[in-house]
């Protein structure tokens, strides 16, 4: 078996992450912003590291000041910046970001002509795939060309040389032109991935099994409540070639459905929650790790709920991701896996 240089190399979005300094006040009345990274496979590839895990990250930065403050980030954090592309006519992200708990975590994206939508065919070539034992994709890297594509021959390449593909379905209304381009677009590349991992919402979303009413004005999509048959959608998406799906469910913990028919659902970790934002990134970065040393689904998962469950008590994502100490003690003192 061919010896991989690294564990995991994730694709897709990656910005500065301005949050609120002033928690519990409404967005409108906030004072100052902390400056911290973000974007999910960032902050994916970020909780790995931290973890003891060998990560890429495939994403672009502008030629800018936001992107050099992202790059030096990432080399603070040890994760593998050698494939991340500046481009000169694009920008680097930025999301504000709003907390007050314990439902409401208002956020704007900064995306118009976002570097990491750049993201080419030509970066993925560069991206030494090969050298890595897993790929995770990400949905919103799917929104538009020419990292669409991008994404798509990235699997190619992963498929091809037997590294395994996951995919964070990562459903963000507002990057679609059109709510349906993304569950099209999920169902086209799901074929190509061994495991999926999203929320109810993102299930639905990938699947449009919803109820509600949708309007559709301008090429836009006005809000729409997604409600639906999650039974159905689970099914639909196991029948299209994915072995797992992994649904998030906060603090219930997870589910595990796989396509022998098989379902285990995984506990989550009380915690007092101080802000959501990042916790399913956080998961996926714990449950990468247990996949990567060989655990099962139920470890794996429980590992993913302890990573979150420390985020969700912090007041940012990648800045505050646990380290594997950590994740350890903090799991031995909840009851062990």
């Amino acid at each position: 078996m061919k010896t991989r240089k690294y564990d995991v190399i994730t694709f897709g979005r990656s910005s500065i992450d301005l949050y609120s300094q002033n928690i519990g006040s409404p967005f409108n009345e906030i004072k100052g912003f902390d400056a911290f990274v973000g974007g999910s496979p960032l902050n994916i590839a970020v909780g790995c590291s931290r973890l003891g895990v060998k990560a890429s990250l495939l994403t672009a930065i502008g030629k800018d000041k936001v992107g050099e403050f992202i790059l030096n980030f990432l080399n603070n954090e040890g994760v593998n910046t050698a494939y991340i592309p500046t481009k000169k006519l694009a920008r680097s992200s930025a999301v504000v970001l709003g907390i007050e708990p314990p439902d409401k975590f208002p956020l704007v994206y900064y995306r118009d002509n976002a570097a990491d939508s750049q993201v080419s065919i030509d970066d993925v070539d560069r991206a030494e795939i090969p050298d890595h034992r897993m790929l995770l994709i990400n949905g919103t890297a799917m929104n538009m060309e020419p990292s669409r594509s991008a994404t798509f021959y990235a699997t190619e390449i992963a498929s091809k040389n037997k590294v395994d593909v996951v995919l964070d379905l990562d459903f963000r209304a507002d990057q679609w032109h059109d709510y349906r381009a993304f569950g099209v677009t999920m169902r086209a590349v799901l074929p190509k991935v061994k495991i999926a991992i999203g929320t109810e919402e993102e299930i639905l979303a990938a699947t449009m099994e919803h109820s509600s009413q949708v309007t559709i004005t301008d090429q836009q999509i006005s809000a729409p409540e997604i409600s639906g048959d999650i039974e159905a959608s689970i099914k639909r998406l196991l029948s299209s070639g994915i072995e797992t799906l992994i649904v998030k469910r906060g603090k219930e913990g997870a589910s595990v459905f796989q396509k022998d028919g098989s379902v285990q659902d995984v506990p989550g970790f009380p915690v007092d929650i101080l802000n959501v934002l990042g916790a399913g990134d956080a998961f996926a970065s714990g449950f990468l790790y247990g996949l990567l040393q060989g655990w099962d689904l139920y470890k794996s998962c429980r590992m993913g709920n302890a990573s979150g469950a420390h985020v969700v008590t912090q007041k940012g994502c990648a800045n505050f991701m646990p380290t594997l100490k950590e994740s350890m003690d903090f799991i031995e003192k909840n009851g062990g896996f």
